[in-house]
């Protein structure tokens, strides 16, 4: 990841809008560009609420649309996820892009990236993932805990009552190409120019709240500050895209049949002292129990490989973000990029959303 530096079409100055038009020789007051860069985030957040709110009015429509014409279907996850998820994918997202879109954006220069770099990529952003499950999974089990109730986790409701094919084409195929164009093309493309931190984090921080529950957030807003600081320095989607696809291959597919290769419940609630049944157990789940084991193994392996890549990447800089081409001045940015009335209603809202996850 060395060697990617910032580049694209450079924003200037704001106009009387508070947009950065491409070569504009428009100088204004350091006073006057915070405020124009706090406009330009809050229509970018107004723009990102707005199809949310679509995306739920679609899929609510959907939903009742197929209850009154396939009542009996709608039982079937298979069947609910294509009623849910493709009318949002290819009507409510489409619409989104094109408010988005209306915003001047910036994108990153193409830079070339090693297929060394990819790799290394790929096991930090495993690492991350697994690492930041955890916590997210210690944080709702405990949650549960004082609540005197386990948390629902609907991802995983969804990944094991459907099928592997609609699985795979809805998580590793779809999801990965929408989000990645939503979250990262989007986003960073609207931000990176006042500093590819501002954007890397922003970046993070939407799509792991548009995940709408403490379950995914924690990993999807580590897994999205990653990407998105692969994209504003490579400026190429398909990277990102394509460890999206991985990631999400061996959350949704991999690792379900390997799950099932064993009956861990069974083994859980084994009565250790009656050898007989632990014999027997063992001896018809031996081969699943070595396949679980290897890959338990090699799980263990990437988080220690990466967390200790993300430390030595660290250390080297090479994690360091650029400055953009309009400087939002220190203890201003969390108020101009944040504390604005677009990315407040947008923040507010799935924060509700996931609190309504948390106490159901």
């Amino acid at each position: 990841m060395e060697d990617m530096g910032q580049g694209g079409n450079v924003y200037t100055a704001p106009d009387g809008n508070g947009y950065m038009p491409q070569g504009g020789n428009i100088s204004l007051s350091k006073a006057d560009e915070v405020r124009a860069a706090r406009k330009h985030f809050s229509s970018l957040g107004l723009r990102f609420l707005a199809g949310t709110l679509l995306i739920f009015a679609v899929q609510t429509l959907a939903m009742e649309i197929g209850s009154r014409v396939a009542p009996e279907l709608m039982s079937d996850m298979n069947y609910y996820l294509l009623v849910t998820m493709l009318p949002m994918y290819f009507i409510a997202i489409p619409i989104l892009v094109l408010l988005v879109k209306r915003l001047p954006s910036q994108t990153p220069e193409r830079r070339r990236m090693k297929p060394g770099h990819f790799v290394l990529s790929v096991i930090m952003a495993f690492a991350l993932m697994y690492v930041a499950n955890f916590i997210g999974t210690f944080i709702t089990t405990f949650i549960g805990i004082i609540k005197g109730g386990e948390v629902e986790n609907a991802i995983a409701g969804v990944v094991t009552e459907a099928n592997q094919l609609t699985i795979f084409f809805i998580m590793v195929v779809c999801a990965p190409i929408v989000e990645e164009l939503v979250f990262r093309k989007l986003v960073v493309d609207r931000t990176v120019c006042y500093g590819q931190g501002t954007a890397v984090v922003l970046s993070g921080l939407m799509f792991g709240l548009f995940h709408g529950n403490l379950n995914q957030f924690m990993y999807a807003t580590a897994l999205g500050m990653l990407l998105a600081f692969l994209y504003a320095k490579t400026g190429n989607l398909k990277i990102t895209i394509a460890i999206h696809m991985l990631i999400n291959l061996m959350g949704s597919i991999v690792s379900l049949q390997v799950l099932k290769l064993v009956d861990l419940e069974a083994l859980m609630t084994m009565d250790s002292s009656d050898m007989q049944a632990v014999l027997k157990y063992f001896s018809e789940n031996m081969a699943g129990l070595m396949v679980y084991m290897l890959y338990m193994f090699c799980v263990f392996g990437v988080m220690i490989t990466g967390f200790v890549l993300v430390i030595v990447f660290a250390a080297k800089g090479r994690f360091a973000c650029e400055k953009g081409s309009v400087c939002i001045p220190r203890g201003k940015r969390f108020r101009t990029v944040i504390l604005n009335l677009g990315m407040v209603l947008y923040f507010l809202f799935w924060i509700v959303m996931i609190i309504k996850q948390l106490i159901a």
